[in-house]
Formats: C-alpha cells, sequence, structure tokens
C-alpha cells in the first residue's frame, strides 16, 4: 500500500495534487479530438464533470469555428475554446484547440498555452500510449519556447518531466540539473528532483532536495509531503511525523487530512 501511494507522488509536480484533489478527471477523449468537426460534445460530457454554462459556452463556439470564414476569428474562437475546455478539465482537447490558435498567432505566448495543455493532459493521463503522445506534444510547443527563450526556467523545468516517462529519462535529469545550475532555489525543479530520488530510492539525496525546498518555502505543502515520505523511507520516523502534522496544518482540505493520516498511521 505504502508502495502504491509513493508511486502517485513520483511522476511529475502535477500528479502531486492528485494525492490532494482525488478524484481528478482523467484524460481519455481521443474520440472528442478526432471528431472536432461534429457539434456534439458527447464525449466531454462522459467523464467531465463541468457547469452547464460552460459545456453550453463551447458548444456554441464550437459551431462558431467551424461556421467561420476568417482566419483570425477562427484562431480566437479555438484559443476561447481552449480555456473552455481548461474549465472543463478537458486537457486533451484544450490543447488541441490552443495547437490550432497557435497556427495563426504563432507566438511564444501561444506555443506556451498549447504546451501547457498537452502538459497537463501528460500529467493526468493514464494510458501510457496516450502519455506518450501527450508529451511529444509537450515537447513540440515547449521546444519552440525554449529556441526562442532558452531562459525560461519553468518550461524548461515542465519539459524535463515528459522525458522521465521514457525508457530513458537521463535527458530529463539533465535538464532539471541545468535549471538547479542556473537558479539553485527553483522550487520546481527542486520538487521534481526530490521526487525523482524518492523514486530511484536515493532517500537521503531525497531528503536533502526536500529540506532545502521547505528552506526556501516554509508553505510548500507537497515539498513538506513527498520529505515526510524521504524522511519515512530512510528511517527518520520522528522527522517523517514532523513533516506530516505541518502539512495537516498548512492544509484543511478533507483529501489532504485523509492522505497524512493514512500516512501517521503507517508510523505507529
Amino acid at each position: 500500500m505504502l508502495k502504491t501511494r509513493i508511486l502517485l507522488v513520483v511522476v511529475s509536480a502535477v500528479v502531486i495534487w492528485l494525492i490532494f484533489l482525488l478524484p481528478k478527471v482523467v484524460v481519455d477523449n481521443d474520440n472528442t479530438i478526432a471528431n472536432e468537426s461534429g457539434d456534439s460534445i458527447s464525449q466531454v460530457t462522459q467523464h467531465v464533470k463541468a457547469p452547464e454554462h460552460v459545456l453550453a459556452s463551447i458548444r456554441a463556439l464550437r459551431r462558431e469555428v467551424y461556421a467561420g470564414t476568417s482566419n483570425e476569428k477562427n484562431a480566437i474562437f479555438a484559443d476561447s475554446l481552449a480555456k473552455l475546455y481548461e474549465t472543463a478539465g478537458n486537457f486533451d482537447s484544450a490543447g488541441w484547440f490552443a495547437e490550432e490558435a497557435s497556427k495563426f498567432f504563432n507566438t511564444t505566448e501561444s506555443w506556451i498555452k498549447a504546451g501547457d495543455q498537452y502538459y497537463q493532459a501528460y500529467t493526468l493521463s493514464v494510458d501510457q500510449a496516450k502519455q506518450k503522445r501527450f508529451a511529444e506534444k509537450t515537447r513540440e510547443f515547449y521546444g519552440k519556447v525554449l529556441e526562442a527563450n532558452p531562459a525560461n526556467l519553468d518550461v524548461k523545468t515542465k519539459m524535463a518531466m515528459t522525458y522521465l516517462s521514457e525508457q530513458n529519462p537521463m535527458q530529463g535529469i539533465t535538464m532539471l540539473r541545468e535549471v538547479l545550475t542556473v537558479d539553485p532555489k527553483n522550487e520546481l525543479a527542486l520538487l521534481n528532483m526530490g521526487m525523482l530520488s524518492i523514486q530511484s530510492g536515493q532517500h537521503e539525496r531525497a531528503v536533502a532536495r526536500l529540506q532545502e525546498l521547505v528552506k526556501i518555502n516554509p508553505n510548500h505543502i507537497q515539498g513538506r509531503l513527498l520529505l515526510g515520505i524521504a524522511l519515512m523511507n530512510s528511517g527518520d520516523r520522528l522527522g517523517a511525523k514532523e513533516q506530516f502534522e505541518k502539512v495537516k496544518q498548512l492544509d484543511n482540505d478533507p483529501a489532504v487530512q485523509a492522505t497524512v493520516e493514512s500516512y501517521l498511521k503507517d508510523l505507529k
């Protein structure tokens, strides 16, 4: 049971939130993308509990997109649809429309939008084939951003995480190390390196990374949770308990409380 919970927190920085916010939307709507020429959003409503006004807006905008004759208007509508699908928690469709919008705008901002949506889809996908496809799409757009601005460390850190589900994750690890060389206090990179150390069984190294993170940001909930896990795995039960108790103080969300209580129970 402990291994199962740990696996949930070592895939990516976003997957950390799965611990806190389950149940999350599970991305599984290839048919939606394949049928973007239609007006029906039945594939969306099958697995996304979105407010009716959001779904109504999606239906209306889709009709505008497919009836439109102006490339600029279509791009604006596609951008709006991406935002609505994001609101609905449907990140693969959000990525598809953000990509369509980026074809017209062709700006760094539009590439980041498309990359961000595909990155969300990647982190939430439970199907390996889809995860691979979303990772490739994420790298496609983040790669354009980094080509234009290599100093964008947020994009570089996220892009690095998409390599970690590949057979050879070293490219991602190398990128994270490069980020930390430039910015030793980069919280996302420290968090991800901590997760990778837990995943590889290097618990002392994980403790060092995560202690640095919570030193920089004492209220970093994910960091303290992972630090507790790393301390527990390294045999420091008292230190682990202290971190879990701190997480309970920082976030009173029922899901967070339940997760922490399960770890505290393992320490008894």
